[in-house]
């Protein structure tokens, strides 16, 4: 009794602190511009990662070939898709950034059937990717509003896109090797330098209020580095089931606080579309679901976020969508 009690508190813990990185997110681009708060939270996701890593006797990759496969990780899994979602969330509310964010199993499996990694697209999952795009066209409702689907809404769902080539890439990739703190410690590392480079695009030099720093340091050290490792520990303790509800809960969690906090409408279309997003994400899932065997690379309920490299590459139960990265 008591350990299922406290499985559900740390799903609870850690769908809050994940699901409340697109609050952070919003309230950060008070001052700062999407590639300035890329930077500064993965150098502070980086930081706790490291000491984390320390304290667990972990060390950094040392080879070049894992550096090599770093960089691409990190472009796909952390600097482009956190700038997107700063870029998107400019526009658009930080709970819809949520739902958005719930679009990366959707995206997977596409790409896993265009790569012909996936063959098990049968008529329910079928029927879950269809609903799904659907919802998010309910979501946004383009229909109602000339230019709703723009710029912020695409970058939305390019950082889901991303997340999915993310996820594949590093199950086959990146292997943790019994040291995942460690490499996403080097994730985020090679991240920030990524961004470091594009500092020079950045649009607007960034405007520093006490909000927005707050909002950043949350960010980068509790919805960045600390829910890498309250995850990696719950899919060690409870197993991928636990870890994979996490992800269902970050809509939820994203459009609560947004309403709350930042005064964002909850209208019955908006709630609809999301319910419709994660219904359709359960039912891509369907197979792994009634087998009782883990899902595929990226075939999870989400992420925001976000992180990094998030522990063994089984499956994505194991890949930062499977654990529940983002935020």
């Amino acid at each position: 009794m008591n350990g299922g009690r406290g499985a559900l508190v740390r799903i609870g813990a850690l769908a809050l602190l994940w699901g409340s990185g697109f609050l952070w997110i919003k309230l950060a681009l008070t001052g700062l511009s999407p590639v300035h708060l890329t930077l500064v939270r993965c150098a502070l996701g980086a930081l706790t990662l490291l000491a984390l890593a320390f304290a667990a006797r972990q060390r950094l990759p040392r080879d070049r070939r894992t550096w090599g496969r770093l960089v691409i990780a990190a472009f796909f899994c952390n600097a482009l898709p956190f700038a997107l979602f700063g870029i998107g969330e400019r526009t658009v509310d930080s709970g819809i950034a949520g739902v958005m964010n719930a679009t990366t199993p959707l995206w997977s499996l596409l790409i896993g059937v265009a790569l012909g990694t996936d063959r098990r697209l049968n008529p329910v999952r079928l029927l879950g990717l269809a609903l799904g795009f659907g919802g998010v066209l309910v979501i946004f409702a383009p229909w109602q509003q000339a230019g709703l689907l723009s710029a912020g809404a695409l970058a939305l769902l390019g950082a889901g896109l991303s997340y999915a080539i993310a996820f594949a890439y590093m199950a086959r990739k990146l292997p943790p090797d019994g040291a995942p703190l460690a490499l996403s410690a080097a994730q985020l590392m090679t991240a920030t330098a990524l961004t470091a480079v594009a500092l020079p695009v950045a649009s607007t030099a960034p405007h520093l209020t006490l909000t927005a720093v707050v909002a950043v340091t949350i960010l980068g050290v509790f919805g960045t580095g600390i829910t890498f490792y309250l995850n990696y520990r719950l899919l060690t303790d409870e197993g991928p089931t636990a870890a994979a509800t996490v992800g269902y809960l970050l809509p939820v969690v994203s459009i609560g606080l947004g309403a709350l906090f930042l005064g964002e409408p909850l209208t019955p279309r908006v709630v609809g579309g999301m319910v419709i997003v994660l219904v359709a994400v359960g039912l891509t899932r369907w197979k792994a679901v009634t087998t009782g065997a883990p899902p595929r690379a990226g075939g999870s309920a989400t992420r925001n976020p976000p992180n990094a490299a998030q522990v063994p590459a089984k499956g994505p139960a194991s890949s930062p969508a499977g654990l529940a990265v983002p935020k």
